[in-house]
């Protein structure tokens, strides 16, 4: 990389070890994902939590073609959230690679081709195809919502009912499609298949009622296997990177021409915006070079660099239809797929996001911050395609540094905390998986995992890691384990969306990064636990402390390998495990890996560590300042949780804790009790 590009320090760099099994297919022509949510085709109700590009549609394909002919379902309806992805669900021959039928669905009944809007013929066409005997029918979430209104639930029954892109639905009662799919569930006569590339949502709305989330039985793939399991990918860069004035003239810093990029400009509403779309385009454009006019067949903009190379730019900006359908059609064209010179640099302002498919990108750049952790997984999906030749990849958030004399300095400092939040978070998906186990003197080695050089010591804490499933198993000391079914479910499947939670979560993110005062159990420990009961109020208190333990262990543990990894030499095949080295040198490290030590660690100290690189001091200084001003005392809910865990100190210790102890998080709790029995006095708690 040139001198111009240091200044983007990425927050966080995996590596992966190329082992070629993403690609790899069974007799059937299943890859693995496939044929794991296969394995699952039983289940009446499944989620599919998989990374974009591992493969999704086929497998539904495969699913419901089973369930058409060996489970006695009448027919399979396949919901998409916008009529571009609809393509996905064409005609596929899969019994030329071994699987026993071939999928097809008639030119009439994939929906997403018919003309005319959502509500009107579509919807007619979906009641006719239920009296046929056809068996497929593809449409988007709009046709079916209104379609389940006009003809009611018990229409669809014995049906299949697939809804890709599945983050889309959410349980808020104005969500029309998830109320729907409660309905569904209620009445148990559909078989529901949910598929997702990101579970989160960026508003933090759940996306199923509990109750129904829990029927669901989840296949998951994560972004570990799916990027080791490529042939060509090794690496991804995940960072985001300051600018003061405007984005424009500091985009060659991490603009890289020689890389083939996405660049979503922002949103218009947005404060990064300059307002004038057209012109960002332009600017963008000149910086780049010197412009050489349009190409007549796909309307691309031809641009001479500096070293006389020629770039082709496609605008996806321009509002001209004329001109950007012949854009975008061009950048579809299926004899162009395999052409890593077709095009060089994509810019968008909403398009290019979900489900579109360029192999050939190596950098999404992304300009301000985006309100959705889920955009953001989809854009950032953008770039880990497998591709020849295509090593590393890279995804850059550029956000406008807060400036004192704006107005707009709160939402500006809001601004730089959720783009930390959303890099901490991918860092935990992009993560191998952890299992975390208590140490106790039963504890022994488990087959597959590889426990380092000296092999298993039943005298320490020991950390094993299967490097065919991406999988960490952690012993540490202390450690609570779920009892009820769902509890488990929750520390095996959903530890990234308890964590989303608390890096999304203002207080935790303003404290752990920038109150100097901070007892780190403050924290790990009340604000974790409040998130927790909060979420999973039907837990009771020793689950909702079990999850608490394995999400915060997960966060830290990360957390720390990370320092590890980027503080160590960056040598080629340190890269391929840095991680994994990380979190067994951190567990080496210290003398005993207990749960008391890892909630010791401010989950946030690295990210700190990282914005003191990548931000001005000023404005570090000026974000820390907006911060404190509006730090307050203790409120009667935080002196609440400090008394709880006051009292369990007490069940521990036979005493309670001292107000004069030098231990920062035992003085902590003394101060919540004598604050919670004074609230109490005043009356707060009634």
């Amino acid at each position: 990389m040139t001198d111009s590009f240091q200044k983007s320090v990425p927050s966080v760099s995996v590596s992966y070890a190329r082992n070629g099994n993403s690609a790899k297919a069974n007799a059937f022509g299943m890859r693995p994902m496939q044929e794991r949510a296969y394995e699952r085709r039983g289940e009446q109700y499944l989620l599919i939590k998989s990374p974009p590009a591992s493969g999704k549609s086929r497998a539904l394909m495969f699913i419901a073609l089973d369930k058409l002919q060996n489970q006695g379902l009448k027919q399979a309806i396949i919901v998409v959230p916008e009529k571009s992805i609809g393509a996905s669900f064409n005609d596929e021959l899969l019994t030329q690679f071994g699987f026993w039928a071939d999928w097809t669905v008639q030119p009439k009944w994939n929906l997403c081709n018919a003309p005319g809007g959502d509500n009107g013929g579509k919807v007619s066409s979906v009641g006719a195809f239920l009296n046929t005997d056809d068996k497929v029918l593809v449409c988007t979430h709009a046709t079916f919502r209104f379609a389940v209104d006009k003809f009611g639930v018990e229409a669809f029954d014995d049906r299949l009912i697939a809804v890709d892109e599945f983050h889309h639905v959410s349980a808020n009662p104005d969500n029309k499609l998830g109320l729907q799919l409660g309905q569904f569930i209620a009445r148990d006569q559909v078989h529901i298949v949910a598929m997702t590339g990101s579970y989160f949502r960026g508003d933090a709305e759940a996306v199923l009622a509990p109750g129904d989330e829990a029927r669901f039985d989840s296949v998951t793939y994560t972004y570990y296997e799916q990027l080791n399991g490529y042939e060509h990918l090794k690496q991804l860069d995940i960072g985001y990177f300051f600018y003061s004035g405007s984005y424009a003239d500091d985009i060659l810093k991490v603009l890289d021409p020689a890389e083939k990029t996405i660049v979503h400009i922002p949103n218009v509403n947005s404060r990064e915006s300059t307002k004038d779309k057209i012109r960002e385009v332009e600017h963008i454009i000149e910086e780049l070079g010197d412009w050489q006019g349009t190409d007549p067949v796909t309307g691309f903009q031809l641009v001479k660099t500096r070293e006389g190379r020629t770039l082709r730019i496609a605008d996806l900006v321009d509002d001209d239809p004329a001109k950007r359908d012949r854009v975008s059609a061009a950048l579809k064209d299926p004899v162009q797929k395999n052409n890593r010179d077709h095009v060089d640099i994509i810019i968008a302002l909403g398009m290019a996001k979900e489900g579109f498919d360029w192999i050939w990108c190596e950098h999404a750049l992304t300009v301000g911050y985006r309100s959705s952790l889920t955009e953001i997984v989809q854009i950032i999906g953008r770039a880990t395609r497998d591709a020849p030749g295509k090593t590393h990849a890279r995804f850059t958030n550029l956000i406008a540094e807060p400036d004192a004399s704006e107005e707009a300095v709160t939402e500006a400092v809001n601004d730089t905390l959720k783009a930390i939040a959303a890099s901490l978070l991918m860092e935990q998906v992009l993560a191998p998986r952890f299992e975390f186990k208590p140490k106790n003197p039963a504890s022994g080695p488990v087959e597959g995992f590889d426990y380092g050089e000296d092999g298993y010591d039943p005298n320490t804490c020991n950390v094993g890691f299967n490097k065919e499933t991406g999988q960490f198993q952690i012993e540490i000391k202390g450690l609570a384990e779920p009892k009820s079914k769902e509890a488990a479910r929750i520390c095996q499947e959903d530890l990234n969306e308890v964590i989303a939670s608390f890096v999304q979560d203002k207080t935790a993110i303003e404290r752990g990064l920038f109150d100097e005062e901070l007892v780190p159990e403050e924290l790990t420990q009340v604000r974790l636990g409040k998130i927790i009961k909060d979420k999973y109020p039907e837990l009771d208190e020793e689950d909702q402390e079990a999850v608490r333990q394995h999400a915060i262990a997960a966060l830290n543990l990360t957390q720390q390998a990370k320092q590890i990894a980027l503080g160590g030499g960056n040598g080629e095949q340190s890269g391929n495990t840095a991680l994994i080295d990380g979190v067994r040198k951190f567990a080496m490290d210290v003398r005993e890996l207990d749960i008391d030590l890892i909630d010791r660690i401010n989950p946030f100290g690295e990210a700190y560590a990282i914005l003191a690189k990548t931000m001005s001091e000023d404005s570090l200084k000026q974000v820390a300042a907006a911060i404190a001003a509006k730090r307050t005392s203790l409120t009667p809910e935080e002196a609440k949780e400090l008394a709880v865990r006051a009292v369990k100190f007490k069940k521990e210790r036979g005493r309670l804790p001292s107000i004069s102890s030098t231990d920062a998080w035992e003085k902590r709790m003394a101060e919540g009790a004598a604050a919670f029995v004074r609230f109490k006095d005043e009356g707060r708690y009634e």
